[in-house]
């Protein structure tokens, strides 16, 4: 029978007691709510009205899935049944207690309400299992544990990474038994623990811890990087020390050397770096060269690069240029020094013949092999002196090519720079008067040319009104004899003007002339 049938029957008997005039009251269940596995503990069920003189049996069920009887009890005279039992984890659930009339059929059964019991079984034995079986493995792929205790129940659980509690993240999931880790980094490696917890009535806490499991997240290999220098073995012998280096990657690491014809060697170290050792000849081509790395999970290739070696070559040059503060002063001056040639210079600067170092309290030196050096300085009586620098191959220093020297000194740099301003401010004075020159010219002979303009229209209105009117001069020989000298004293004291200004438009049209024509 299952647990609803049992509960509808029973409910039924009960809710047809006013048909069949039952004189049974309901029984009332009483016991602890929560008990902890092996304890002995009772449980009463009272039944308050009955007829007299009638026996009345009392049960006790569990009626979470089916009916499972716990108990029977007796009672003669509305005794108070007591039921002890020894608590198993089976007896979890809904109780109820069951009141029927021996050997009186027509008295309906009543039913108490139902009460839960909750089974407290202590933890213990708790331990980690990883499903997948892997304990060591590379980045990117999932991490998967579960937390069993041996026994218990109702069990919360914690992780722990280090002795560092583990909370959830984007990546990182943490629910009842299990954590998932996914896209795994060797951030995530180290040695995990479970907490397994339980209590009984919120005052005695259960814990069982398990053993801790060591979990190692391999970095995969990065892209190498490829370099070489030069070792020089005597005069005449000479070789490349290439050196391969990943910059991540959990050891141990294979590198291979490959040149376009094949493998040229190949070992495995506990580090990120190793260093191959390859004959060479200075000045000659001899191939490419190309760094591969791999521990275990896949191959990373670095880029080629040439196998070639220059030695130093010159001349050597320097040059400079400086900065200017207030007053058009020089404050500070950089030297660049530059050998023709040469696939691994050294560079060294020389104040007065003395080595300078890398820093010091008026320079600094900034090397940009095998382009060039710079030297950077604070102009001013401590920089004072001649300078020049020396180029020399990195790998053999027995022989170094110079540049000339440079003097320094900051009142003849400023001196100069005073030179230097008042050439220019003198050449834009020059072109400022150029320029006003051009334009007054220009004015003037746009004038000149506007009433030239103005005259000639003049007349051939003149002309036009002449042919229209067929008008009479002769009639007006003196007004026509004033308009004529009229005229004529405009064009001659145009001339006079004309005559006036050639000199001076000569001698700028000659300046013009002079002056180099620049290309378009």
């Amino acid at each position: 029978m299952s647990a609803s049938l049992f509960v509808v029957i029973l409910g039924l008997y009960y809710c047809s007691k006013e048909s069949y005039q039952s004189t049974l009251g309901r029984p009332e269940l009483i016991g602890p709510t929560e008990a902890l596995v092996k304890r002995v503990v009772d449980f009463y069920c009272e039944l308050k009205i009955s007829p007299e003189n009638v026996a009345i049996l009392l049960q006790l069920f569990k009626v979470d899935k089916s009916p499972k009887l716990l108990g029977e009890y007796t009672s003669l005279d509305r005794e108070v049944a007591v039921f002890p039992m020894v608590i198993k984890p089976s007896h979890e659930g809904n109780l109820t207690c069951v009141a029927k009339a021996q050997n009186n059929s027509n008295i309906e059964p009543t039913v108490s309400d139902t009460q839960y019991l909750k089974v407290v079984e202590p933890v213990k034995g708790a331990k980690i299992v990883v499903p997948s079986g892997q304990v060591e493995f590379f980045e990117g792929k999932t991490l998967e544990l579960r937390c069993k205790p041996t026994v218990g129940n109702h069990v919360s659980y914690s992780w722990m990474l280090n002795g560092q509690l583990v909370s959830q993240s984007r990546l990182l999931y943490v629910a009842d038994d299990y954590l998932l880790i996914k896209r795994t980094t060797s951030q995530d490696s180290g040695s995990y623990m479970c907490v397994a917890t339980n209590e009984f009535n919120k005052t005695d806490v259960f814990t069982a811890n398990s053993s801790e499991v060591v979990i190692t997240v391999k970095d995969l290999v990065s892209i190498p990087d490829i370099s070489f220098t030069v070792l020089k073995e005597d005069s005449h012998n000479y070789s490349a020390m290439v050196a391969c280096q990943t910059t991540k990657g959990t050891p141990p690491v294979t590198f291979s050397l490959y040149n376009r014809r094949g493998s040229v060697d190949n070992v495995t170290v506990d580090k990120r770096d190793v260093t191959f050792k390859v004959p060479m000849v200075l000045g000659r081509h001899l191939g490419w060269l190309q760094c591969q790395a791999n521990n275990g999970d896949g191959i990373e290739y670095s880029q080629w690069i040439s196998l070639e070696v220059v030695p130093v070559g010159g001349p050597v040059t320097m040059r400079y240029d400086y900065d200017i503060g207030e007053n058009y002063a020089v404050i500070s001056l950089r030297f660049y020094c530059k050998a023709a040639k040469g696939s691994l210079p050294r560079y060294q600067w020389f104040l007065n013949k003395t080595l300078l170092h890398d820093r010091g309290s008026f320079y600094y030196v900034v090397n940009q092999p095998p382009e060039e050096s710079v030297l950077i300085l604070s102009v001013g009586r401590s920089s004072t002196g001649s300078y020049h620098c020396e180029v020399s191959d990195s790998f053999d220093n027995t022989t170094a090519i110079s540049s000339k020297m440079l003097y320094l000194d900051k009142e003849e740099l400023n001196r100069l720079r005073s030179l230097v301003v008042v050439v220019v401010f003198g050449c834009f004075t020059f072109l400022v008067l150029l320029v006003s020159i051009c334009l007054c010219i220009g004015a003037k002979s746009s004038q000149r040319q506007l009433g030239e303009k103005s005259l000639l229209s003049l007349e051939m209105e003149g002309m036009v009104a002449s042919n229209e009117d067929e008008l009479d001069f002769s009639e007006y020989d003196e007004d026509a004899d004033v308009v004529k000298m009229a005229r004529g004293g405009e064009f001659d004291q145009a001339s006079e003007v004309s005559v006036d200004e050639w000199p001076q438009i000569e001698e700028v049209k000659k300046m013009l002339e002079d002056e180099p024509v620049e290309g378009p």
